[in-house]
């Protein structure tokens, strides 16, 4: 859990981050909230789980001034599990017309799109389309898990990918889309 706060590139509420986890959110926020004095642990499920300094995340990323290997976060291992953690959430939330709209709806004319994004996609299924991709370019080829990482990736191609284009259409992040399908060419 910790490890994953640490690591991902864009702060996740505590909702966001239990959703990605497959946790309850009662218990993320009490476990981070026993990290109080290096986390800001925000009372509310919806408001981001933030760091009070950089050298948190990389106190418990070197492992030269992190000894005690219980706490290290090894980023080539964590961000691994980052990316299956992200494809498996897409897998099973994405599908066709997320948002419910009309067959013909026209995304001008929708009332309120920024209620439709919370509604029906939140951070949680936000984040992973957003940044799997660039989780992945952080884990070297040389990976025990890369067989896993390959097959969860020929996956979501093969199921998922007109869904999580809608998604990133819909929440202004088609761009992103397009770097990492290129991050997953490299």
């Amino acid at each position: 859990m910790v490890g994953t706060v640490v690591l991902i590139f864009n702060p996740l509420s505590i909702k966001g981050l239990s959703e990605l986890l497959k946790l309850h959110t009662s218990h993320t926020h009490n476990t981070l909230h026993s990290l109080h004095s290096l986390l800001l642990v925000p009372d509310g499920a919806e408001d981001p789980i933030l760091t009070f300094h950089k050298s948190f995340p990389d106190f418990l990323t070197d492992p030269d001034r992190c000894k005690d290997r219980r706490f290290l976060v090894d980023p080539a291992v964590h961000h691994a599990k980052i990316v299956l953690l992200c494809l498996d959430l897409m897998r099973e939330r994405l599908r066709k017309n997320i948002y419910n709209l009309g067959d013909h709806a026209v995304l001008s004319e929708v009332e309120d799109l920024s209620a439709h994004c919370k509604d029906h996609i939140g951070d949680a299924l936000k984040y992973p389309c957003c940044s799997w991709a660039t989780h992945l370019l952080r884990i070297p080829g040389s990976s025990s898990c890369i067989k896993e990482v390959e097959k969860g990736i020929n996956q979501f191609f093969t199921i998922c990918l007109p869904y999580w284009t809608e998604v990133l259409a819909l929440t202004g992040n088609l761009g992103s889309g397009v770097y990492a399908i290129n991050d997953v060419e490299q």
